[in-house]
């Protein structure tokens, strides 16, 4: 059943004329009146709805019943990623999102390639969001993940967080999966390096403030592997996947 996010109160027996973007889709997939579509909203839960009308601008659709599946891990999971080069970054959310991450956080660290303007970041977060929203839809999750906006390292790795932070490095003594293993499932944040990896000091300043230096074994991984292979490792050793 098509799925599709829709950014505004939802109740059952509401009456509501679809957003432009929605309707496009809807087009696209070429689906008739009649027809039984899914709508969330992000705050949980799903609605079931039948469509009313479509015309060549709108659409229009009632909502039938609501559902409270949610496809949502049991503990938080932030993805805090060095910005990677040229679309990679765009893989990492859409896979990320699908993983289960229920946060991401884009970071600015000293080997970063790619340098935002406050302007380009501003385009780029609208541009993520979308691939988050996207991800969402096609994956059934009913809740979208946080999207931070991108922080330099410094300023990141020095604000409070109440999850466990776990720094991938190989340099580090204990395997991520080995320390999971013997680990309740909890609140977790994954810090990935860019293409060259955190510098020593980055590296140094994150272990001072309280992260966790991990390894995913004795492959180095690249940037938009990495935090996608910890991420699967996480939910699979806690029973998510």
């Amino acid at each position: 059943m098509p799925r599709f996010f829709c950014n505004e109160p939802l109740e059952v027996g509401l009456r509501l004329t679809l957003s432009d973007e929605v309707a496009r889709h809807i087009h696209v997939l070429r689906l008739a009146v009649d027809e039984v579509i899914t709508l969330f909203n992000g705050k949980g839960g799903e609605y079931s709805a039948t469509v009313l009308q479509i015309d060549k601008k709108q659409v229009q659709v009632e909502l039938k019943s609501f559902s409270v599946r949610e496809a949502e891990p049991a503990h938080a999971l932030t993805l805090a990623q060095a910005l990677p080069e040229g679309s990679k970054m765009d893989w990492i959310v859409e896979k990320a999102v699908e993983l289960g991450a229920t946060a991401i956080a884009p970071l600015a660290a000293s080997r970063c390639v790619v340098k935002l303007s406050a302007e380009r970041a501003e385009k780029k977060m609208q541009h993520w969001q979308g691939i988050i929203v996207a991800a969402a839809e096609q994956c059934g999750r009913n809740r979208l993940p946080h999207l931070a906006e991108p922080t330099n390292f410094t300023q990141w790795v020095g604000q409070q967080d109440l999850h466990r932070r776990i720094l991938l490095s190989p340099r580090a003594g204990q395997s991520l999966s080995d320390w999971a293993r013997h680990q309740p499932p909890q609140a977790v944040t994954i810090m990935i390096g860019p293409e060259g990896g955190f510098t020593d000091t980055e590296e140094n300043a994150a272990i001072a403030h309280g992260a966790l230096c991990l390894s995913m074994g004795e492959r180095v991984l690249r940037t938009e592997t990495a935090g996608l292979a910890a991420i699967t490792v996480i939910q699979a050793m806690w029973g998510a996947m």
